[in-house]
């Protein structure tokens, strides 16, 4: 990974070779401390910072803070991170700490850190999760990196299209850091209308994937395939589809989550000193608080009553499931009711948020947002899962056109939909499937998706109204999201799990936060899934 800022060479530290790494330290170190510290631009000691803070490389971090320190004693501020941990949303107490990771951790940490050159705190929140991690870092790194139809820079500036549909600041400047680093042009990021024309037509495709994708048509496709020297190949859409609903998603995880600023960007460090106390007014002003406050919680009583009835619901659910099974004609009906339902689930109070013009810049008509698919008049005819699905077309569609993709996103898919410990809070051997269905179905009901052999009378027996407003918010406005609302559901894994300590060989799973990055994982993918069935479905009809 070559990298140079003036006389600042960063290449060779993401070596898994230590001898490789030494020498890139020594040079780094020489290099920022030559002349009086002339080369420690605040660029730079922002970087170091990071080393020393997120490296999964003992001997960078230690060499990483050991020059900051040669930097301060040469009269040189030096920077300190914002915030507390890599998410505003889960103390940081409750998420593993760089350097106390174990081996299994420490094989994904540094796998992320030599393809990415970094360790982003996406990775530090999803390592809840080893086994989805493994897989999304899979995904992402063939994507981004490996052969396929579009050129390295196209990649990131699509990913920087699709953060920026809702305003995600963080995945947009990773990725136009990103972009630079493997020769984007400059002058793109000035705004969407400096771009190629070929990206400027990807615009409509990418607003309608964010926030209304049963709107897309084959006339959409063929818009794309057909114009003249701008247009673009099977393989080429299918590639940056597949990018634009990675990047939709994980600003959902992203938002859901409350993922911090890395540490380098705008908003993750400071050259103010602390304050007394460790943090200024301004912090609180934010949503900082003291660690004790960040995850106040019900009781222990009304959490272990409030398990005991949701698992109470689903064992009746199951029996009657046993006992009765409905028609299909009161299947759709209780579809068609969940439907309309969820259009009076407010995903936000709040009044609509312009976004800020440094994202904005890349993409076009701001004013489009998410809107419920049959408002207004408006009659979007349901999506029947058995007429195509990602199981029987999607997959084989996606394989054939962009060879491995199909079958990676097929892992991920599988993964989050059926990752268990098969316990809910102090409960072991419980069967969670039935709860995981019911999130996953009522998101593809928010857009329309219906599954015949799916009684959707299930889903307002287990989540309740806060959890239908979190999921709506974070899968159709992810921007909108609060910790508020991150708090108010699945109150009752929280105090309870705390003293749980064989949920899992993993300690970090044994932590309250555990559940909720699980939902949000169950969330993204389920969200990429939709949008990824109807651009399929688009394409599918357009090449018949």
């Amino acid at each position: 990974m070559e990298e140079r800022e003036g006389d600042v060479r960063w290449d060779g530290l993401c070596s898994r070779d230590a001898a490789a790494r030494a020498a890139a330290l020594e040079h780094l170190g020489q290099a920022v401390l030559r002349r009086g510290g002339a080369a420690a631009a605040p660029r730079v000691l922002a970087r170091l910072l990071l080393l020393a803070k997120r490296c999964p490389f003992r001997d960078v971090r230690e060499k990483s803070e050991a020059i900051l320190s040669g930097v301060q004693e040469l009269g040189i501020r030096i920077p300190r991170p914002l915030g507390h941990g890599p998410s505003r949303f889960i103390p940081e107490k409750e998420t593993i700490q760089v350097g106390n990771e174990d081996a299994m951790m420490h094989t994904l940490f540094a796998e992320s850190f030599a393809t990415l050159g970094r360790l982003d705190n996406v990775t530090l929140v999803m390592v809840f999760h080893p086994q989805y991690l493994e897989s999304f870092l899979k995904t992402q790194h063939y994507l981004l990196q490996m052969d396929g139809p579009l050129p390295l820079h196209y990649r990131h500036y699509i990913g920087i299209m699709a953060a920026a549909r809702h305003q995600c600041s963080y995945l947009v400047n990773l990725h136009v850091n990103d972009f630079l680093h493997v020769g984007g042009d400059p002058k793109w990021l000035n705004g969407l209308e400096n771009a190629p024309q070929k990206l400027q037509n990807l615009g409509e495709l990418n607003k309608m994937l964010a926030h209304r994708p049963w709107l897309i048509t084959k006339e959409h496709i063929e818009q794309l395939l057909k114009t003249e020297e701008n247009s673009w190949s099977l393989a080429e859409l299918i590639h940056a589809v597949v990018l634009l609903t990675h990047y939709h998603s994980l600003a959902s995880f992203t938002f859901g989550c409350g993922i911090s600023p890395e540490i380098d960007c705008e908003g993750g460090h400071t050259f103010r000193p602390p304050s007394v106390s460790n943090y200024c007014i301004c912090d609180m002003t934010n949503g900082y608080h003291g660690v004790d406050d960040i995850h106040a919680s019900p009781t222990t009583t009304e959490s272990v009553c409030e398990v005991e009835a949701l698992m109470e619901k689903m064992k009746q659910l199951q029996e009657c499931r046993d006992e009765e099974e409905a028609s299909q004609e009161e299947m759709a009906t209780r579809f068609e009711r969940e439907k309309r339902e969820s259009m009076f689930v407010c995903s936000s109070e709040d009044e609509e948020s312009a976004p800020t013009r440094d994202v904005s810049r890349h993409f076009e008509d701001t004013s489009y947002g998410y809107k419920d698919f049959s408002r207004h008049g408006m009659h979007v005819p349901t999506f029947r899962a058995q007429d195509y699905s990602w199981e029987d077309h999607g997959y084989s569609l996606v394989n054939r056109l962009y060879p491995d993709v199909g079958q990676l996103l097929d892992e991920k898919f599988h993964i989050a939909y059926n990752l268990t410990y098969n316990t809910m809070a102090m409960h072991k051997d419980v069967d969670t499937s039935m709860l995981r269905r019911a999130i996953w179905n009522y998101i593809h009901c928010m857009f329309g998706i219906r599954y015949d052999d799916y009684d959707y009378g299930e889903i307002n027996q287990l989540l309740d109204r806060s959890f239908k407003v979190y999921i709506k918010t974070v899968v159709c406005t992810p921007e909108k999201t609060t910790k508020r609302m991150y708090d108010s559901f699945w109150r009752q894994f929280e105090h309870s799990e705390k003293g749980q300590t064989t949920l899992s060989p993993l300690p970090l799973l044994t932590t309250p936060s555990a559940p909720q990055v699980h939902v949000n994982l169950l969330l993204v993918e389920a969200r990429m899934q939709a949008e990824l069935l109807y651009a399929l479905r688009a394409i599918t009809r357009y090449m018949t």
